[in-house]
């Protein structure tokens, strides 16, 4: 059933794909998918983590959220403590606790681009509001709305928090946030993605019409990918979860991908697998099945 925005399936059994080649990586999205509702990590998958790293499979928190934001699984982190943060925009490494984690890769968002995508969008969905996320600074233009956990560290509108000589203009933008009050989500994000075109990748995480812009290359898969591939492990030895728009491509590149029950039905097309709803530990599921099988 439909229920904010989101598919939900509390009693769905995981359907398996068959059995190929071992997996070496893990990558979980985490809101709507690794952490339950109220953002607790479950016991059940705090252990099912464990267990995978202990079999030598290697775990990678793959999320929209920000660097500053993952306080929530930096006590789970096992083995190399990395995470993909921002949809792809940057690789940090969470070994040193809450608000000492440490950017190992950054995959900006060119000022060009981002002001491209803002004058685009303001002429496609006028009432189109703005956020602007960098590797330690949050602005925000003064309309747009209390969606985040935070203050802003200044409130101005997009162009001039985009301008070379803007606030944080030492820092790289990793995306944008737009934010319409009264377009559908899904179709705010296909009329965008038609209106931005290639000069940024548009999706989004939010039931609500929230997306997120990144640079045009920029995506988890993508950045996935180059991890993977530092690691010398291919997306056949890759098993992924994810619930939303912004998981899609990370789950279409992963050898196995799994569906979250309460997921949107793009990301089950996208799937080649699914589990049960995140409140019922369906990334748990998965992974101890998937190590009873090895």
């Amino acid at each position: 059933m439909r229920e904010n925005e989101r598919v939900t399936s509390a009693t769905r059994q995981p359907e398996t794909p068959a059995a190929g080649i071992p997996p070496r990586l893990i990558a979980t999205d985490l809101d709507g998918t690794l952490l339950r509702d109220d953002k607790s990590v479950s016991p059940r998958t705090v252990a099912a983590l464990a267990a995978a790293e202990e079999a030598g499979i290697e775990v990678f928190f793959v999320t929209g959220r920000p660097a500053r934001w993952m306080d929530v699984v930096s006590d789970h982190v096992h083995g190399h403590g990395l995470a993909i943060c921002g949809n792809g925009a940057a690789v940090v490494d969470l070994h040193g606790g809450p608000g000492a984690h440490r950017f190992v890769k950054v995959r900006e968002l060119a000022r060009e681009n981002a002001l491209d995508a803002v004058r685009l969008l303001r002429e496609a969905a006028p009432g189109t509001v703005y956020a602007v996320e960098q590797t330690y600074g949050f602005y925000q233009e003064p309309d747009y709305p209390k969606l985040h956990m935070e203050i802003p560290d200044n409130l101005a509108p997009a162009e001039e928090l985009l301008a070379e000589d803007g606030p944080g203009a030492a820092e790289p933008v990793l995306k944008i946030l737009a934010y319409h009050p009264s377009i559908d989500p899904d179709a705010f994000l296909t009329l965008s993605r038609m209106a931005v075109g290639d000069r940024a990748n548009v999706t989004r995480s939010s039931p609500s019409a929230l997306l997120e812009i990144s640079g045009p290359d920029v995506s988890k898969a993508s950045t996935l990918a180059l991890c993977c591939a530092e690691r010398g492990i291919s997306h056949e030895q890759v098993v992924a979860f994810g619930d939303m728009p912004n998981d899609v491509e990370m789950l279409t590149w992963a050898g196995q991908s799994y569906a979250m029950g309460n997921a949107h039905p793009d990301v089950i097309a996208a799937a080649s697998g699914r589990t049960v709803a995140n409140n019922d530990d369906g990334v748990a599921v998965v992974i101890e099945r998937m190590l009873e099988r090895l």
